[in-house]
Formats: structure tokens, C-alpha cells, sequence
């Protein structure tokens, strides 16, 4: 059988023998319909759970962050675990967008819209907790250098905590952009079937799109170019997240593995909060038959090879701790694993490690159940990291007379519930007013149904006896 043959003999990207006006008919659907009854329910819980981060956070706005259990050894806790957390998880929409593109990966067209507004309201949780634990976060401007009346009062541009600030900002830009440029063409068709309002607002949005070769062309290669600048993005940004750490004197902080290992990390998490939320849109919407098993089941490679990577990390810290000679370094690792915080290690290790080597048999894969599960445990487990790396470093310091224990409050939890709250908020109204599929890419990749598919198999059977009967004929003239 000829490679071409056989690529089109492949499981179709889309099933249900769909034509080309029903994928924009599903597409358009959420946006055009009332929602359903599991929208509303997912809506409201979402909606109070920010109602609620709303009311903690004008409370310590208003009291002060010593509503948190912030001791003077450990001075850092959940916040900045909360921070890392969301900025890791707004990692894989970029990967899948940009680098899958670059890799011109088909599987990602059905995923990366959803991804990249992942990304969007995953770094926007992820900035409120620097805010807020500025204390005044009205004064946040003083974080950008610009001529003012302090005078000679600048930024410090040698602070890990400044270069925060430019890459999450550069970060943010860029995704958003990149998010929109493939919004365009969805949106003008959505602009061509809207009526009254919604279609001047899709029309603004959609800048004049006419759908020409021209345009096409221009867009394409700003689609190109903004993948390709997006990328380095993809490793830069956590990198100098890990710097935050890498480059103090605390023992468990000070290394040089953390860039990499904060890098793969963040994938890692990434991808199994795209796999939670696709796996519950998927059901809520009614887009299983676009984002079908075989999506789910290349993320879940993902995340068994990433996961794999996060264990040869962990086990490289400890080596390195043992290998340097350094009795604070050692003593910290040992503490993680059998102190007072063993707990959360060890939930972190169970959860990051042991649990996506599930991955490796294809039932598993392949079952919506088992990788939904994964994706809560795995989700858990990279929260539990940030945790493990900010908290048991900084409560047993150098001075054994400072060591103490961190106890978090109820503001701190809510808080957090407050962040899921905005993160699920935006979410489901993205859904409502945008186009969730990314369906001028899926019609590019995706074959028509299943007479093509018969077709290919009938050419292909044809193929065999047509060529058995030219290796026949050849041994008959050599014979001659």
C-alpha cells in the first residue's frame, strides 16, 4: 500500500461523517442557542466561587495580608504557590497552538482555541496574587519604570521579582494577540449569520474579513510569524518565573536545574487543565465527535512523557543535594521527605510521578473516566510542587531558632477558590460569545465522511492484486 493511501486509511480528526456546513453549524451552535441546563449549573457554581474570592480579596485589601499566615520565617506561601501555579497552567495553550502549529501537528486544531483562551484567563489568576500581596495594590504602576516625579526613584532592574513583571506582561500580549489573529476568520463567519447587535460587534471584531486569497495569504503569515515569536515564549517565561528561586541563597532554591525543571513542569500542568476543561466542555457543549478520544489520548502521551521528566528531576534534586556536599542542601531534602511537610511531598510525588505511568497502557488512555481522574490528580500534584519548593525551603532556615510551621488561613483557601472561580467564570462565557472550535482550521484538516473513506479502502484492496500482478509479470520476462 502507498504512504498516501495509508495516511488516508488514518482515524478521521473528526468523526460522525460531518460535511462542511455541519461543523460550522456546531460551531456557531453554542453561540447561537440558549444554553443548557450543565452550562447554567457549571456557570453558577463557577459565578459564587467568585463572588466569594471577591469578598476575601476586598477584605485583605482592606485589612492587610496579615489575614494570611505569613510568619517571619516563612514569608512566602500561598500566594506565590498560587502565582506559579496559574502562570504554569497558561503554558500549554501556547505549546499547542504555537509549537503544534509549527510542528504542523493536525490533532491540535480541534483543542487550540480553547487552549489559548485557556492561557488568557490563566495569567490573568495568575496576576492577582503579586497584587495582592503588594498590599496597596492601587500603587502597582510603581512596578513600571517611566519618567515621573519620583526623580531618581526607578525599578530595580536586578530584582527576579521586575523581570516577573516583563515576562508575564510580554507573555499575556503576545498570547492575546496570537488568540485573536486565529479568532478572525471564525468570527467573520459568525458576523455573516448573526442579525441585529451581535452582528456590529462581530463585525468590528472581524475587521472586514471578505475571505479572500489575498487576505488569506496576509493572514497565514501573520499566523506564522506570531507562532514563531510565541514559541520562545513557551520557555522564557517560566524560566525567569524559576529565577524568582534560582537565584537567591536558600538552600533547596539556589540551583540550576530549576529553569528546565519549571519549564517542563508547567507543561505538564498545563496540559492536564486543558484535558480537565475539554473533557467537561466536551460534554457540555456536545463536542464529542470534534474533540474526540484520539485528542484526549495524544495529551495524555503528553503528559505521561512530561510527567516522566518531572520525576527525573525530582530524583536529580536529591542527587545533586547528596553529590554537592553541602549539609544545608541535603538537610532540606530530607527534611521535604520526612518532616513536618511530608505529607505534602509525598502527595506531590504520588500525584506527579507514579500516577501518569497509568498512561502507559491504551486502555487507560483511551478510557474519558480514567483520563478526567488524571487530570484532577495531576493538577493537585503541580499545585502540591509549588507548594512543597516555597514552604518546606523557608520554614527550617539556617537558624534552627527561627524554624516554625506554616498554617494556612481560610482567607488564603478562599482566595484560591476565588481564583478557580474567575478561571471557570471566563471560561464558560468564552464559550457563549466566542467561538470555542477553531473550525476554519478543522475544515482543512478534516475528511468529508465516510464514503472518501471507502474509497481509499476499495483503492486500496485494488491497489494489492494490481501490483502482485507486476512483480508476476516481471519474473515472467526475467525468466525469458
Amino acid at each position: 500500500m502507498s504512504h498516501s493511501v495509508e495516511s488516508e486509511l488514518r482515524e478521521p480528526l473528526v468523526t460522525g461523517d460531518k460535511t462542511l456546513h455541519d461543523i460550522t453549524e456546531a460551531a456557531c451552535a453554542p453561540m447561537e442557542r440558549k444554553p443548557n441546563g450543565l452550562w447554567w449549573a457549571a456557570f453558577l457554581v463557577a459565578l459564587s466561587c467568585l463572588g466569594v474570592g471577591f469578598a476575601t480579596v476586598s477584605y485583605q485589601v482592606a485589612t492587610g495580608i496579615g489575614t494570611w499566615g505569613l510568619n517571619k520565617t516563612v514569608g512566602w506561601a500561598f500566594d506565590i504557590t498560587n502565582f506559579v501555579f496559574w502562570v504554569g497552567i497558561g503554558h500549554a495553550g501556547t505549546l499547542i497552538s504555537a509549537v503544534l502549529f509549527l510542528f504542523r501537528q493536525k490533532w491540535r486544531t480541534s483543542i487550540n482555541r480553547s487552549a489559548e483562551a485557556m492561557t488568557i484567563f490563566a495569567v490573568i489568576c495568575a496576576a492577582i496574587f503579586p497584587l495582592i500581596h503588594m498590599g496597596r495594590p492601587w500603587l502597582a504602576f510603581w512596578t513600571a519604570p517611566y519618567p515621573n516625579f519620583r526623580g531618581p526613584l526607578w525599578v530595580n532592574f536586578r530584582s527576579p521579582l521586575l523581570w516577573d513583571v516583563f515576562a508575564i506582561s510580554t507573555y499575556f500580549t503576545i498570547s492575546a494577540v496570537f488568540w485573536y489573529i486565529g479568532l478572525i476568520p471564525d468570527l467573520a463567519t459568525a458576523r455573516d449569520r448573526a442579525k441585529g447587535i451581535r452582528k456590529k460587534i462581530y463585525g468590528i471584531m472581524s475587521f472586514g474579513w471578505n475571505g479572500s486569497a489575498r487576505i488569506w495569504s496576509r493572514y497565514e503569515t501573520a499566523y506564522m510569524l506570531f507562532a514563531g515569536l510565541a514559541t520562545p515564549l513557551v520557555v522564557s517565561v517560566h524560566t525567569i518565573v524559576s529565577m524568582d528561586f534560582a537565584t537567591s541563597v536558600i538552600p533547596g532554591w539556589h540551583t540550576t536545574i530549576f529553569p528546565p525543571y519549571f519549564v517542563i513542569g508547567a507543561i505538564f500542568s498545563g496540559f492536564a487543565m486543558v484535558m480537565t476543561l475539554l473533557i467537561i466542555m466536551r460534554k457540555v457543549v456536545n463536542f464529542e465527535e470534534y474533540i474526540t478520544i484520539n485528542h484526549l489520548e495524544n495529551m495524555a502521551k503528553v503528559i505521561m512523557v512530561t510527567g516522566s521528566i518531572v520525576g527525573l528531576a525530582y530524583a536529580t534534586e536529591f542527587f545533586m543535594a547528596w553529590y554537592s556536599g553541602s549539609e544545608y542542601e541535603g538537610f532540606t531534602f530530607i527534611n521535604r521527605a520526612t518532616g513536618p511537610f511530608a505529607w505534602a511531598y509525598w502527595i506531590m510525588v504520588s500525584c506527579n510521578v507514579i500516577t501518569p505511568q497509568l498512561m502507559w497502557f491504551k486502555k487507560l488512555r483511551r478510557n474519558v473516566w480514567v483520563l478526567f481522574i488524571l487530570s484532577i490528580f495531576v493538577n493537585i500534584g503541580m499545585w502540591f510542587e509549588r507548594f512543597v519548593i516555597v514552604v518546606t525551603s523557608l520554614h527550617r532556615d539556617f537558624m534552627p531558632s527561627s524554624w516554625t510551621y506554616y498554617t494556612p488561613t481560610m482567607i488564603e483557601f478562599l482566595t484560591l477558590l476565588g481564583s478557580f472561580g474567575l478561571f471557570f467564570t471566563c471560561f464558560l462565557l468564552f464559550c457563549r460569545v466566542l467561538p470555542m472550535l477553531a473550525f476554519g482550521e478543522i475544515k482543512g484538516v478534516m475528511r468529508t465522511g465516510k464514503h472518501k473513506h471507502d474509497e481509499h479502502k476499495h483503492a486500496a484492496k485494488a491497489h494489492k492484486p494490481a501490483t502482485a500482478k507486476a512483480h508476476e509479470h516481471e519474473k515472467e520476462v526475467a525468466h525469458v
